[in-house]
């Protein structure tokens, strides 16, 4: 199963900074990326974040999607409970080891990919 929203569609990331891409495209990150079709927030975000991840030429092999679902006590799908998945979208970062970078939960100023960006400003760099 996997994510429709996770597909740029017509996202228009005209005035996203080049700094921006090039953050998502260093260093070989994984991107995991929890979400619902149904999901307001994921509808209105994950099609631009996407976009931004097709700009980085992010290949396909390097973005795990976990589709989420309600459940009675909560959010429900692949890996949540080991990652702490409570508010989609989420989006976790990671070195090519498996060490978490940044983390992007729901909201924030700016897009998905401005936030991580940010954050991954800050990471150490593996090599």
């Amino acid at each position: 199963m996997t994510l429709e929203t996770l597909s740029p569609g017509d996202a228009n990331i005209d005035g996203l900074d080049q700094a921006v891409i090039d953050a998502l495209a260093a260093d070989d990150y994984r991107f995991k990326v929890w979400g619902g079709d149904w999901c307001g927030d994921c509808q209105q975000q994950l099609p631009a974040f996407a976009a931004a991840l097709d700009a980085a030429s992010v290949s396909d092999d390097r973005i795990d999607e976990f589709p989420v679902t309600k459940g009675p006590d909560g959010k429900e799908g692949p890996q949540v409970e080991a990652y702490e998945i409570d508010r989609i979208p989420t989006v976790v970062v990671e070195t090519p080891n498996g060490e978490e970078v940044a983390r992007f939960v729901e909201e924030a100023e700016g897009s998905i990919a401005e936030e991580l960006a940010r954050q991954l400003a800050d990471a150490p760099v593996s090599r």
